[in-house]
């Protein structure tokens, strides 16, 4: 049985690694030109599977989501109002862990209506707010719902070893 202590240990740990991953994989996402602008595809968003299986998830992906942004070198409102985004969705997640197919839905809404904003406002990207919300809709759900989904039955076959 585990101490208050341990569980905070690995909570934190579990923490740490979700932000790391999501670093990482937002990394890859930039380097072929996929992890931002009007048209984004960000592998990273996969990893809204893991709120099915640990809180930890939570702080991690929004966490992952500030340093990411940062690194990639995204202005302030993206950083804040982007991270909000994940933070939204991985509440969200969370609350709808236990359905397999509904807990990506916060995270493809809550990019498809808040990143357009961003978008439009503190990039200037020109073109129709509607547009924006399609493709980063789109990006969301190929990235978070497909992905998403993938990686949450591959967490779930090893359950045991990750969580």
């Amino acid at each position: 049985m585990q101490t208050s202590y341990q569980k905070r240990i690995r909570f934190l740990c579990s923490a740490a690694i979700i932000a790391a991953l999501y670093v990482v994989f937002t990394l890859i996402s930039s380097m072929i030109g996929l992890s931002s602008g009007v048209i984004q595809l960000r592998i990273s968003e996969a990893l809204i599977a893991a709120v099915a299986f640990t809180p930890a998830a939570i702080p991690g992906l929004f966490v992952g989501c500030i340093i990411a942004n940062i690194l990639t070198g995204a202005v302030l409102w993206d950083i804040v109002f982007g991270s909000l985004a994940t933070l939204i969705g991985a509440l969200g997640g969370w609350l709808l862990r236990k359905n397999k197919w509904l807990f990506t839905i916060p995270t493809i809404v809550a990019n498809a209506v808040i990143i357009p904003f961003v978008l439009r406002y503190a990039y200037g990207a020109e073109g129709a707010l509607p547009f924006f919300i399609l493709t980063v809709g789109i990006g969301e759900i190929i990235s978070s719902g497909v992905f998403g989904i993938l990686l949450y039955h591959l967490f779930k076959k090893y359950e045991k070893h990750l969580f």
